[in-house]
């Protein structure tokens, strides 16, 4: 059985065809549930059909995934850190592949496509080396002949829910630790990336397989909201990691909630730049262009909000929409492409949505506004002059849409950075010290990430990732993230033949 088209038969070389099995369970693929097709949004075309997870295909792997959580959480971390190894040399195999991949069912461009598959490769580098890593405190005691210490254990199966803007990066923050720290993993990916991750899952399967372990420790299901709920809802595992919209996230967390489960949660972003009145410009505009256009603005960190200092408004401005006049809108795979497609056609309508809503509240279109005339779901990339008090611009209009307004005082641009219900990202341009560790300080931005004379996107691997308010609190990646993915038990050891108390309580 052939593609539709030849330009997908390089998806064989990661074993994907035009009709494929979505579940991996128990070391098998299969799929019971219903028929979807993987649409390409540069064309609305078919690139190949999905068969999706049944319940009861949800339950066999689960059941499985409980069996082999047992055996992964007994082998030594440095050994598992190993598998983790195997998972990105198995990547970096297929890098160019893959990240092809991602550019055609996502619709971001090609050169964003690798650069995805590639952070999960440096997540697998930052695991192994994370894998001799997991230490305990040694705490004094008050009490003699006894040691405090502190012990790190595994949860068991950790749940890792994710999105279509980055389908398999977020898999890698979260599986690559979630694997070290000796938990199994079960991954519902998201339901219009269905062929992304079945071919990271086969990836992964390969290295289980190469290594005589339960493919069961890998678990996937392509699949909908059901599946989703199945997992929130699940006593066996204990954190679910969830990376979509606030409301959604809210209802995922309540459902864990209820059954005393923990989440990680990354959800909504409205991120702001603040270009100060010193500002290099020329840094400042190109840093807004790729916060603003890169990924077509379906980046959780994309910069929504341009807060310029009234002296340099004007000229930030202009600059801006010269180079927005430069930006190549097209097929993502094709060379020199800037913006891609938004990712579905429901996300198109939404655009011409907000924009309405937009002009309603009294914003001036500089530029864009409009969906461009084609098969696929492009829309221009627009830039709104708007007064920051607008109910609009507290929400996330998931698409290349960026807000401009002025500050006079480093009070007030700071105040507007933090007037919208999220906390995710945040960048301010200055060479002013002064400002710069107010920024960073109690009284600066309140979100995840503070960024100096960089973009609000674009994060590296090695610090914890994650926001603050309505954007979910979770962190996920570098820094200690590992510690969500583990429970820590504080141990008192008595090696003498007394018993004092502590406080120094005598109960006799």
């Amino acid at each position: 059985m052939s593609f539709s088209k030849k330009e997908y038969e390089f998806l064989k070389e990661i074993g994907i065809g035009p009709r494929n099995l979505g579940c991996y369970v128990n070391g098998a693929w299969k799929g019971s549930g219903p028929v979807v097709s993987s649409v390409n949004p540069a064309y609305n075309q078919t690139i190949a059909e999905v068969l999706e997870a049944s319940a009861q295909d949800y339950e066999e792997g689960m059941q499985a995934c409980s069996k082999a959580a047992k055996i992964w959480m007994q082998i030594p971390a440095p050994k598992r850190g190993e598998i983790v190894r195997q998972i990105g040399d198995a990547l970096r195999a297929k890098l160019q592949q893959l990240g092809r991949l991602v550019s055609l069912e996502m619709g971001k461009i090609l050169a964003e496509g690798i650069g995805e598959v590639q952070e999960i490769i440096d997540m697998c580098d930052f695991a192994v080396g994370l894998s001799r890593q997991l230490n305990g405190l040694i705490i004094p005691s008050e009490r003699p002949n006894h040691m405090m210490l502190e012990m790190w254990n595994p949860l068991g199966i950790v749940g890792v829910i994710t999105a279509f803007n980055f389908p398999c990066a977020v898999l890698g923050w979260n599986a690559c630790i979630a694997l070290v720290c000796g938990n199994c993993v079960v991954w519902k990916g998201a339901p219009s990336t269905p062929l992304v991750t079945i071919a990271m899952t086969k990836l992964v399967a390969g290295v289980l397989e190469k290594n005589n372990l339960p493919g069961a420790i890998f678990t996937a299901f392509c699949g909908g909201a059901e599946i989703g709920q199945a997992i929130a809802k699940d006593t066996r595992i204990p954190l679910v990691s969830f990376t979509g919209s606030s409301k959604v996230g809210l209802m995922v967390q309540q459902t864990v909630n209820q059954r005393f489960g923990k989440c990680l949660l990354e959800l909504s972003g409205n991120n702001a730049i603040i270009v100060m009145d010193d500002a290099d410009i020329q840094l400042a505009v190109r840093s807004v262009l790729f916060a603003a256009v890169g990924t077509a603005g379906q980046r959780c960190t994309t910069c929504r909000r341009l807060i310029l200092h009234e002296s340099v408004y004007q000229t930030v401005l202009n600059q801006l929409l010269d180079v927005y006049k430069q930006v190549k809108i097209g097929d993502p795979l094709e060379k020199g492409t800037l913006l891609g497609p938004l990712h579905t056609r429901a996300s198109r309508e939404n655009f011409e949505k907000g924009i309405r809503i937009i002009k309603s509240q009294g914003g001036k279109i500089l530029t864009g506004g409009s969906i461009i005339e084609s098969e696929g779901n492009f829309v221009q990339p627009t830039i709104v002059e708007i007064s920051s008090n607008a109910d609009v611009v507290k929400e996330e209009l998931f698409g290349p849409v960026l807000y401009v307004m002025k500050f006079q005082t480093l009070k007030e641009a700071i105040e507007i950075n933090n007037s919208v219900p999220q906390g995710l990202s945040s960048s301010i341009f200055t060479r002013m010290p002064e400002v710069i560790f107010k920024w960073i300080g109690p009284q600066g931005s309140d979100c995840g990430i503070v960024n100096v004379n960089i973009p609000t996107n674009g994060a590296e691997i090695g610090g914890a990732f994650g926001g603050e308010k309505a954007t979910g609190g979770g962190r996920e990646a570098g820094s200690d993230s590992w510690k969500q993915y583990m429970r820590r038990a504080t141990c008192t050891i008595n090696y003498g033949n007394e018993l004092p108390l502590a406080q120094g309580i005598s109960f006799c």
